[in-house]
């Protein structure tokens, strides 16, 4: 069986600015439960719209279930890439929004509406953005998909709303085998419900690894006291200050024209 996605040696910018990515390559198993971390601008959103075919890039280069992620459009019906804006704002209401999608299960469509509390007499000119986010999130969940990218679709949701979806991602991924790609910088109940962590440094990979196998974040967890911050928040926080201060110091050096030190890679 292949990974649900593989990214073979990707180097990815846009125009001519600094590359996102060189030589990027890894693998997600088909099932998983990703936890895609990292500071902003690291290339997160990238990666994810690279697994969703939203770029167009060699056929080997990225592969979704065995098949390039940009040139096989099927897969546009397993696979769901959730984020950004979604400025759906005509006046109308979710009822007739959803009376047009056909090929719907009626009962997967109730379930979702009620694990996401949308009204369908809600008009799209008058929600709020936490409203519109569940309304994105619907249209999308309610099929029957295979991988489901999610970028930053939380912060816009109360504390029972994000609660409620990731309930319901954890049951997709257990019961039916999906696959969830899960891109947030809110950490909270993130390392109960994570398999895998993909956390990405600038210009490179610093770790991919299931949760339970990354030897920082167990030492975290063994020293966690009551009341503190979650380790994976801590092990987040960790690492980008080393990416902060490494970014610092390589910019004094090539402002004073001093060598590079020997690459250092690893967690």
């Amino acid at each position: 069986m292949p990974p649900a996605i593989e990214i073979d040696a990707l180097t990815f910018r846009y125009g001519d600015g600094a590359p996102v990515f060189s030589g990027l390559s890894l693998s997600i198993a088909e099932g998983s439960r990703t936890l895609l971390l990292g500071a902003n601008g690291v290339g997160k959103s990238t990666l994810l719209r690279v697994a969703a075919g939203r770029h167009m890039l060699a056929p080997h280069t990225a592969r979704v279930f065995g098949r390039s992620a940009f040139h096989d459009t099927a897969l546009a019906n397993e696979v769901a890439f959730i984020g950004g804006a979604f400025p759906f704002s005509a006046d109308i209401a979710v009822r007739e929004i959803l009376e047009r999608r056909r090929g719907v299960d009626s009962r997967r469509r109730a379930s979702i509406l009620d694990m996401l509390d949308v009204d369908p007499a809600w008009r799209m000119n008058r929600v709020s953005d936490g409203q519109r986010r569940r309304v994105q999130l619907l249209l999308d969940l309610e099929r029957e998909l295979r991988l489901i990218l999610l970028d930053e679709v939380t912060a816009e949701l109360d504390v029972l709303a994000r609660a409620e979806l990731l309930r319901f991602l954890r049951a997709e991924s257990q019961e039916r085998g999906v696959t969830v790609v899960y891109a947030s910088h809110v950490l909270e109940g993130l390392q109960q419900f994570g398999t895998d962590l993909l956390f990405l440094s600038p210009g490179r990979l610093r770790c991919a690894a299931p949760l339970s196998e990354v030897p920082a974040l167990a030492a975290l967890s063994r020293d966690s006291q009551p009341g503190s911050v979650s380790p994976l928040h801590q092990l987040c926080e960790l690492w980008m200050t080393e990416d902060r201060r490494q970014a610092r110091e390589q910019g004094h050096r090539d402002a004073s024209g001093l060598p590079e030190p020997a690459a250092r890679s690893g967690p």
